[in-house]
């Protein structure tokens, strides 16, 4: 049985960490999704390739999400020949749910300050809401697009309930503790030989050690 609500979480995850894990969780209780699906990018169009293949970022994001039932990978992106358009994604998604499922997009609020660079990005929100996670100091005042301010000043909601009862069309602001992590940081613990202990699941970390990735040297 389809949930009545998803939300999608795409990224490299390379190595997905503690900050997209308690995001995910903010934002699902927040806005009281059923499901939330982690959609690893093969290849993302607005930032640098990834420096793990993508079975192997897909298998770091099963063993973190091990254990909550609320979490689900959807490693549809990396079976996709081309580039990883988020609107493509959320189209195949909103085929196979039907239309009454309320879809969410979950991005950072720097992501949502460029979203009018995306491919197709007016059409996403034909298909789901957006959540912009906020962390304590962020501001979506940078917003210097005319049309994305636009957008944003019609469709932003501060009563959050609909989003589990209306498919797609709103943008809410959800605000998230802040949790200073980045897989960048993450990778370069690795590389100088530091330790990357609670910013990963342990899982991940065993998995990095394993797959030696990042260093040819184990970490701790």
């Amino acid at each position: 049985m389809t949930p009545a609500a998803i939300g999608i979480l795409g990224g490299t995850f390379d190595p997905i960490h503690f900050g997209h894990l308690r995001l995910a969780q903010e934002v699902a209780q927040t806005l009281a999704l059923h499901q939330i699906r982690f959609v690893p990018a093969c290849a993302p169009p607005h930032r640098a390739a990834p420096q793990t293949a993508a079975q192997q970022r897909v298998a770091m994001v099963r063993l973190a999400i091990a254990g909550n039932p609320l979490f689900v990978l959807d490693d549809r992106e990396i079976h996709r020949a081309g580039p990883s358009y988020t609107v493509d994604t959320l189209a195949a998604i909103r085929a196979e749910v039907g239309a009454a499922c309320a879809l969410t997009l979950i991005m950072g609020a720097d992501a949502f300050i460029a979203f009018h660079t995306w491919y197709r990005w007016r059409e996403i929100l034909n298909i789901a809401h957006i959540a912009v996670a906020q962390r304590p100091g962020a501001t979506l005042c940078d917003i210097k697009d005319a049309a994305l301010a636009q957008v944003f000043g019609e469709r932003c909601v501060h009563d959050t309930q609909p989003f589990t009862h209306s498919p797609a069309g709103m943008i809410a602001v959800v605000p998230i503790p802040l949790l200073d992590i980045s897989a960048t940081a993450i990778r370069a613990a690795i590389t100088a030989g530091r330790s990357v202990r609670y910013l990963t699941p342990d899982a991940v970390i065993g998995y990095i050690n394993d797959q030696q990735l990042f260093k040819d040297t184990l970490i701790k």
